[in-house]
């Protein structure tokens, strides 16, 4: 009797571990599909609410997109760049993009435990994107940082602000140690730094970190968008 009472707590244990880990990934999903359709809308100088996106995903089910939904991302080359102020903790940088391994990701600044459950963290003593340096972003290697696994050489990454479009190719990869954190050095021309955990299917917390070295070849600064409804 005993033991079936240890069976039912260690099932009900597993159970609430797995409810748990489903709800923070839905609503870690719903937050970077809020906060990607929210960066659209300031683009284009609309406000942004959860209303009014929900009934954008309504929309977009029922196959009632607006001209201004369904429009592309307009821009031209050779933007200027700016040197602008530190972003506050938390605050929306942007998104990256890797097309070739699907991932599409916004960027906040940070990398504390709440930030990197809900996005991907851009680190404060780096560079940001659009200025001089080296712009170094972090993720966790099981969630938004997992296709990685895949980069290689040649890969095209695209990292887009509200002041342009910032795109890199993939230079090197390679595996270092936690304490190496001269990955994170200035550069002396534009670069893009990526890091994680290694390995990526490490059972427990991965002894080592993998860092990407990407480095601009191109940007694009937005042209006005559309203000349809």
């Amino acid at each position: 009797m005993k033991r079936r009472w240890v069976e039912y707590f260690l099932l009900f244990a597993g159970l609430v571990a797995l409810d748990y880990v489903v709800w923070t990934h839905a609503g870690a999903d719903f937050a970077q599909a809020f906060e990607s359709w929210s960066f659209e809308q300031d683009l284009r100088g609309r406000p942004a609410s959860i209303r009014g996106f929900l009934r954008a995903e309504w929309n977009l089910l029922a196959g009632k997109q607006t001209d201004a939904e369904k429009a592309g991302k307009p821009w031209q080359s050779n933007p200027s760049p700016s040197k602008r102020s530190p972003s506050k903790p938390q605050s929306v940088i942007g998104r990256v993009e890797i097309p070739r391994l699907k991932l599409n990701v916004m960027i906040r600044e940070g990398v504390d435990a709440g930030t990197l459950r809900a996005a991907v963290g851009h680190i404060p003593s780096t560079s940001l994107p659009g200025d001089p340096g080296n712009v170094a972003l972090a993720a966790h290697r099981d969630t938004y940082f997992l296709p990685l696994e895949h980069i290689a050489n040649g890969d095209l990454i695209e990292v887009e602000t509200r002041v342009g479009i910032y795109q890199y190719v993939v230079e090197s990869m390679q595996v270092v140690k936690p304490r190496d954190v001269w990955v994170l050095n200035a550069s002396n021309h534009p670069t893009l730094t990526l890091v994680t955990c290694f390995p990526f299917r490490y059972v427990g917390a991965a002894p080592q970190r993998f860092v990407v070295r990407a480095a601009q070849v191109g940007t694009a600064t937005k042209s006005p968008m559309p203000s349809g409804s």
